[in-house]
């Protein structure tokens, strides 16, 4: 990684928290998903699997072409610039040089990917079948950290996974509508996260490090209906902070005409431990009532419940 975008030790953490940097310019990362993990050694999947066919769980390769954010959401489990004494670095916009060519970043990531999965071959709870499967994925979810629209050829990423036969998800925190207007192909799936209902919330809790974040994550749910792939909001419920305007909730909802809306409660993991208190994470009966409210104003019916995330589906 660049010496202007980050640091030494920030990479040191990165690499201790179970990251592997990918290409050669360190922007792009790929990780082992937890879900994948529970897929191996318990058989249990992520919910993704039950709501959105065709994801399996332990083929899916969890990676992000663009480690920095113009966010610093209170609930992101990432480490933020300034979050530690000393650990200061220019996230947004990163200081690259320039960028990697997107299917050397695919390929780095399943090579480091698969180095990182060697170990799970001796553990004696692994599933076997599942082990030889998990090292050739069948999709690629750029969600590890960051916003993957800020590398300049996401579309070409895309590209690159189908080439090696995989579906892709992409989970964007919508402040680069331009570049979703823009790509051809679509990802299988885009994700939209919405932190709030309100500007004034938003600003307190995504911390948007562009003044126009808002607006711009606005534009991008008036672009939605227009893409022609499946398409989710994903809501993080935070006690005490988002769980109120149903009816401001329910007006992003019919803006975006989504296929689906999540629901999901914030989980206290990460280094969102030291900038929000335990008692955020709403309890599983909080979100169905809150997803029930929604679905009542919106029209949307719940569809699905998985209580392991704290996440309710709601679909048309």
């Amino acid at each position: 990684m660049p010496e202007q975008s980050s640091t030494p030790n920030v990479q040191m953490i990165y690499r201790r928290q179970g990251y592997r940097l990918a290409g050669n310019h360190g922007h792009s990362a790929v990780k082992i998903c937890q879900w994948t993990k529970e897929s191996l050694r318990h058989n249990r999947v992520c919910y993704k699997e039950l709501w959105y066919p065709p994801v399996q769980s332990h083929r899916c390769m969890m990676m992000t072409p663009y480690v920095g954010c113009n966010c610093h959401c209170l609930y992101c489990w990432r480490l933020h610039s300034g979050d530690r004494p000393g650990l200061n670095w220019k996230e947004f916009p990163m200081d690259v040089g320039e960028y990697d060519e997107p299917g050397q970043i695919v390929e780095e990531a399943l090579q480091k990917r698969r180095l990182l999965l060697a170990g799970w071959k001796g553990n004696p709870n692994t599933d076997r079948e599942k082990f030889e499967e998990a090292l050739k994925p069948t999709m690629m979810t750029m969600s590890l950290t960051g916003e993957p629209t800020l590398y300049p050829r996401t579309s070409e990423l895309v590209e690159e996974a189908q080439k090696r036969g995989m579906i892709t998800f992409l989970v964007t925190n919508g402040t680069m509508p331009k570049v979703l207007e823009n790509m051809e192909p679509l990802p299988f799936q885009l994700y939209v996260s919405i932190p709030a209902p309100s500007k004034k919330d938003y600003t307190r809790i995504a911390r948007p490090l562009l003044r126009s974040a808002w607006e711009r994550l606005n534009k991008t749910l008036e672009l939605l209906p227009s893409l022609k792939t499946r398409k989710v909001l994903r809501l993080t419920m935070i006690a005490g902070w988002n769980m109120t305007g149903l009816r401001e909730y329910d007006q992003l909802v019919r803006k975006a005409q989504p296929n689906y809306v999540e629901v999901k409660a914030y989980e206290w993991v990460g280094q969102s431990q030291k900038r929000l208190p335990k008692a955020a994470m709403p309890y599983m009966k909080d979100i169905e009532e809150f997803a029930r409210k929604l679905a009542k104003e919106t029209g949307y019916r719940i569809k699905g419940r998985y209580k392991p995330s704290g996440a309710v589906l709601l679909a048309l």
